[in-house]
């Protein structure tokens, strides 16, 4: 018996239940994709898998639809891989450990996947019932979605015939996304030149702090680990001479950092003055959050080293972390509390004499895109540094007529009494890449209530995960 038997609908969560046996983070998604392979033989599907382990399944219309136009159902298969600080989770091999707490699903000190495992869990659902009514369906399951988009940039739209595509990668029940921000990541490499080391060495580790999605919580001023370490490096560089020794933190450049370990050298006589600063920063930093950061952590140990970067190099690296732009620049202008515009900081590591330093820029209007970018790279040049930005990929912009959202939002209203609420969100959707390739289509994203993605909190409600997938049964029923 599984954690999620005895709930219903049964199939969905006896799916999502088995996604999550699979290892199934970003590059690591052939064991997923087999999956979703073997399913379509099992029961007879066609389907087409490519070399990016991109999966497309297709199921006839059932009576009365058959001529009906298709309707592609749409997810990813990657998931965000985060931890806490005391979990022993390796994301290569095991499955993870689900528990249920007060009528949602959590995994035990992991990411959950709920982001986009639930979609994929719906649409086998689906693909599998003989008994419900619907058009023709292309079932489309993407990958490497978490950073880049890179299944979708890559996806061969040709054997794909459906001018409807509903993305099933929302988080709020009862809200319709129909735009969303285009993204792009910057990397930035510093030089990283070592000297023999002289003096004493600290291990400076600031963690527990919330996290989370880079877009999506862009606007709750979460503590970033990697924009608080390069305040506390430069409040010590300006009262004693600091060498820096390494920095590291974050996994995922699309999740708001929550750890950051530095080791740093600096004299002797310096220490005792050094370990009050940190001290003095952490209370004030305690001070400005309130209580929006309980867990945040501000540690001290000694450590050793056989060399140090240099008094350059380390002035440097520090003036980067202080000076780079990070969190939101800009709401939009037509829609009331919507962020337009934002950065986020996401890793950080030393390695190969080389400073490197992960950026995700996310904005809806393109030109705000290239000037963060630009604004990075200028940055890096100041600081005897490089540049480099890839990952591109567009908004996807509002349209005034939808077939589909007419469609969508009738349906909701008949079902829940109540009118569905539209809007754009600040963060990274696929229908983008997909207007690329087929302009015409036409999209809605819609999804049940997830919480805290991207974060080891990530959590999934149970009873809207029912009613959104009941949901979805009547708009297909009436997609004929």
């Amino acid at each position: 018996m599984g954690v999620l038997s005895g709930l219903e609908p049964e199939r969905v969560f006896y799916y999502f239940e088995e996604i999550t046996k699979i290892p199934h983070g970003t590059y690591n998604t052939k064991a997923i994709s087999d999956f979703c392979v073997e399913f379509a033989k099992n029961h007879n599907l066609e389907y087409i898998q490519d070399r990016l382990n991109n999966v497309i399944i297709k199921k006839p219309g059932t009576a009365g639809y058959e001529t009906s136009e298709p309707v592609m159902l749409q997810g990813h298969l990657d998931m965000v891989c985060e931890k806490t600080d005391e979990s022993k989770h390796d994301f290569e091999k095991d499955p993870l450990s689900l528990i249920i707490k007060d009528g949602d699903i959590y995994a035990d000190n992991t990411t959950l996947g709920g982001d986009d495992g639930i979609a994929v869990a719906m649409t086998l659902a689906i693909l599998e019932d003989q008994t419900i009514e619907h058009p023709p369906i292309e079932a489309v399951f993407t990958t490497e979605e978490e950073i880049g988009m890179d299944g979708a940039e890559a996806l061969d739209f040709t054997p794909l015939k459906g001018k409807t595509l509903i993305n099933i990668d929302s988080e709020e029940e009862g809200i319709f996304t129909v735009g969303c921000a285009g993204g792009l990541r910057v990397t930035s490499t510093l030089p990283f030149e070592y000297v023999e080391k002289e003096g004493v060495v600290l291990s400076i580790k600031i963690r527990g702090l919330l996290g989370g999605h880079s877009g999506i919580e862009a606007h709750k001023q979460r503590g970033n680990a990697h924009v608080l370490m390069g305040r506390l490096l430069n409040y010590l560089n300006n009262a004693m001479p600091v060498h820096l020794i390494d920095v590291v933190g974050g996994s995922k450049d699309n999740v708001i950092s929550r750890a950051n370990t530095t080791r740093i050298c600096i004299a002797e006589a310096d220490k005792d003055n050094c370990l009050a600063m940190i001290n003095e920063m952490a209370d004030a930093w305690k001070n400005e959050f309130l209580d929006d950061e309980p867990e945040l952590e501000v540690t001290v140990s000694e450590d050793d080293s056989d060399k140090m970067a240099t008094l350059e190099t380390s002035g440097m690296v520090i003036r980067y972390l202080r000076l780079m732009p990070n969190g939101v620049f800009g709401f939009e202008r037509a829609i009331e509390g919507q962020v337009e515009t934002s950065l986020n900081a996401g890793i950080v590591k030393t390695e190969n004499d080389s400073f490197i330093i992960s950026h995700m820029i996310r904005s809806s209007i393109e030109s705000k895109k290239t000037m963060l970018k630009e604004q990075l790279a200028a940055l890096a040049e100041l600081c005897g540094g490089t540049s480099d930005a890839q990952g591109d990929y567009p908004a996807w912009a509002y349209r005034a007529e939808s077939k589909l959202r007419d469609t969508m939002e009738a349906v909701f209203e008949r079902v829940y009494g109540r009118k569905a609420e539209i809007m754009t969100i600040h963060a990274g959707l696929e229908c983008g890449l997909f207007l690329g390739k087929r302009p015409e289509l036409d999209c809605v994203s819609f999804g049940p209530d997830m919480f805290d993605v991207h974060s080891t909190n990530e959590h999934i409600n149970i009873d809207s995960v029912t009613r959104s997938y009941k949901y979805l049964l009547e708009v297909l029923r009436e997609l004929k």
